[in-house]
């Protein structure tokens, strides 16, 4: 009995020593990137719960009683995973590890310098929705008014157009889910801004670059905005729109697999109510009249691949009086009647590790303006102009992805333009047909999360200049610390003369240099941006008049446009206000077109400075957006012809500084109301709150000695509004977006 427990004594014994003795054996290491420690790297024995994660320098060690063979796992959301298969003996073990960088499509630094981005939500930083340009004091719901508060863009008011860094309105193009979009804006007469096009509820976000952009894109000196529409609306749904100035109403249809949809829409608008209520600037014989209407469908088929198309037509009339600046007659008379249809189709699959894009873009456009002078209530020395013009683009881009942040492109585009200019005095009308046929291929390189960089090149042929042109593009982004980040880009961007241009002279392509650096730093609910940039123009084309019209001469111009631009934009900061300043200060001159020497551009400004600022106070289902812009006067021009069409400056001057506050309210009586069932907004809007005199040019007589200024349509203007929405409820949204 003795040596039975004896025996089973020493058993337990050896058992226990066997046990102890496995639970001696430690592994231990050191985990490194790029030769230095990294801490919090779990290391861990696969399919057990034996492991540890590193120290602050990388160390780690643990003790295991497993044996054989065993495989070590070191794992962070931030590395590539890494396992190492080891033998487990009876001695310890020293396990060491260098780790990857785990490339990350959220994370990864992304390339923005010239760019402000509002259509891809992971990447970017949202600066633009449309309900931040429909909520923009002053903006009225037009997408370029809205930008007009972002660095880099001139407050201009006496014609349409983006005018960027020193860039004329004609040198930023616009794109419609790729596709190029001509005439975005309404036809209008000299001194009289015209409204955008399309619809800012048509888009899900926008890319707006002031310089650097895409090789995807060309055929702009200045700078592009490339905007992104919707997939599918949310669900069914009717809207109507009521003011003193419009009414408009149309309907959205999409199934419940969001796989069709289609919607109609159309609207009516004519000024002569408002031009009773409001003093007005000036005399309209025949206030400011359109009708237009749009169409649009979705399809997606089985493989996810979307087809969306978009249609439009639309007509405006306008005539004004205006007292003559000419000795023996008494006034100048001007009427316009215009004419424009657009389509769009775009066409996105994706084919395996492939991603297809293909769409085209077509418009036709009529703008026949008349020009008669009264002398004792008679119509001497008449005269009209009329151009009309079709053109068509189309465009097919392949996408590849590398990897997560890593990808490859390449496409090709062609645009014709089709214009003919009938002026009356003119002994025949002037035709002009120009081929622009496009290559471009660029690549992303994601190299790590911290560093990006974007390698483009692309080559155009145009029939009218018959010659290739040559175009590089290079753009780097590196992050500095967690939410610092910067941009470096450079590019060559080349621009055809305008087609009223073109005569019997050979002309050359327009060329712009772009380099631009940017600092940014963009946290939860701020975002800050410092911009410097140079751009140097040459080929730029001289002006003389021939037959009534300006004609290019020859490609002798030239010019640079440098400055700083600062942005920033907080949500946080104050409670319940979202709020962003932008300031630019720019320094121009250019010699080009009628200018008979260098000089700073008339359309620009040395300093602008826009802030806005929104707050929505739910208990009053009311939002109040203030927004004030700033820009340091203009240079004035006066050019007069000799005899031979030359251009000679007459006179010059500087306007005084423009100045303007607007204000808008949003109600939503339905706010909070279970049983409501349709969305509605009023809206009461006034730009330019206290009347400030701006001023945006002048207009000379024909021998310079007399002028008058060119004013806005109303120094202040108040609008009111109704929209309801039957069938999408959009409160939080409204709320939360400060509505």
């Amino acid at each position: 009995m003795q040596t039975f427990i004896i025996t089973k004594v020493l058993l337990l014994v050896f058992f226990l020593m066997g046990i102890f003795s496995s639970a001696q054996i430690t592994v231990s290491g050191k985990v490194s990137f790029k030769n230095k420690g990294v801490k919090d790297i779990s290391v861990t024995l696969k399919d057990t719960y034996d492991g540890a994660t590193t120290d602050v320098n990388g160390n780690y060690s643990f003790e295991t009683s497993e044996k054989g063979k065993q495989i070590l796992v070191f794992s962070n959301s931030k590395f590539v995973e890494v396992e190492k298969t080891i033998m487990i003996g009876n001695d310890n073990l020293t396990v060491n590890s260098d780790l990857k960088e785990q490339i990350s499509e959220i994370d990864a630094v992304v390339i923005s310098a010239g760019s402000i981005e509002a259509s891809d939500k992971k990447r970017a930083t949202t600066l633009l929705t449309p309900i931040d340009i429909y909520t923009t004091a002053g903006a009225n719901g037009q997408i370029s008014s809205a930008l007009e508060t972002l660095p880099g863009v001139q407050k201009i008011g006496e014609t349409e157009g983006l005018f960027v860094r020193g860039g004329t309105g004609e040198e930023t193009k616009f794109f419609m889910d790729g596709n190029l979009v001509n005439n975005f804006f309404g036809n209008s007469i000299p001194g009289i801004k015209s409204m955008d096009r399309l619809n800012t509820s048509l888009f899900k976000g926008n890319v707006f670059s002031s310089g650097g952009y895409s090789a995807a894109y060309g055929q702009a000196l200045s700078s592009v905005l490339v905007l992104e529409s919707i997939d599918f609306p949310e669900r069914n749904s009717v809207d109507l729109g009521m003011s003193p100035l419009f009414i408009t109403g149309g309907f959205q249809n999409v199934n419940e697999e969001k796989t069709r949809s289609f919607g109609i829409f159309g609207s009516y608008s004519n000024l002569g109510l408002m031009t009773k209520l409001i003093k007005f600037n000036n005399d309209f014989t025949k206030a400011p009249e359109s009708f237009g209407t749009n169409f649009n469908f979705r399809i997606k088929n089985n493989k996810g691949g979307i087809l969306k198309y978009y249609g439009s037509f639309d007509t405006n009339k306008i005539a004004l009086q205006s007292e003559s600046l000419e000795p023996n007659i008494d006034f100048d008379n001007t009427s316009l009647k215009g004419k424009n249809t657009f389509h769009n189709l775009s066409f996105r699959q994706k084919f395996g590790e492939y991603l297809l894009n293909l769409g085209s873009s077509y418009t036709f456009n009529s703008n026949f303006i008349d020009l008669s002078n009264t002398f004792q209530n008679s119509d001497i020395n008449p005269n009209s102009i009329e151009i009309k013009g079709n053109y068509f683009n189309a465009k097919g881009t392949l996408e590849r992805k590398i990897n997560r942040i890593s990808a490859i492109r390449a496409g090709i585009e062609f645009n014709q333009a089709k214009e003919k200019t009938d002026v009356a005095l003119s002994p025949s009308p002037f035709v002009s047909n120009d081929q622009i046929t496009s290559l471009f291929a660029e690549t992303d390189l994601g190299f790590s999360n911290n560093l990006s960089a974007k390698v483009g090149l692309r080559s155009e042929y145009s029939s009218k200049i018959n010659r290739w042109n040559l175009a590089p593009r290079l753009a780097m982004a590196y992050r500095i610390s967690k939410n610092w980040t910067t941009s470096l880009a450079y590019g060559i961007f080349y621009q055809n003369p305008e087609q009223k241009y073109f005569g019997s002279n050979p002309l050359n392509y327009q060329k712009a240099e772009h380099y631009i650096l940017q600092v940014q730093k963009s946290e939860e609910g701020r975002s800050f941006r410092l911009e410097a940039f140079y751009k140097n123009y040459s080929d730029l084309i001289k002006t003389k008049v021939l037959d009534y019209r300006p004609v290019a001469i020859n490609n002798n111009g030239d010019g640079f446009a440098k400055g700083f631009e600062v942005f920033w934009r907080d949500k946080k900061s104050i409670k319940n206000i979202d709020y962003w300043v932008s300031y630019s200060y720019l320094d121009s001159k250019r010699d080009f077109q009628n200018y008979d020497q260098s000089l700073f551009p008339s359309f620009a400004a040395k300093h602008t400075l826009s802030v806005v600022a929104k707050k929505f106070v739910t208990d009053w289902k009311t939002g109040f957006n203030l927004s004030y812009t700033y820009a340091s006067g203009r240079p004035f021009y006066n050019f007069q012809t000799d005899n031979n069409g030359d251009y000679h400056l007459n006179n010059q001057g500087k306007l005084k500084d423009f100045n303007a506050l607007n204000f808008s309210l949003n109600y939503l009586p339905n706010l909070g109301k279970k049983e409501a069932k349709a969305f509605t907004i009023l809206v009461l809007s006034v730009n330019n709150i206290l009347g400030q005199k701006n001023i945006y040019g002048y207009q000379f007589s024909n021998d310079g000695l007399r002028s008058r200024p060119v004013l806005p349509s109303a120094s202040t203007f108040v609008f009111i509004g109704c929209f309801i929405n039957f069938g999408i409820d959009r409160t939080q949204d409204a709320i939360n977006n400060n509505l």
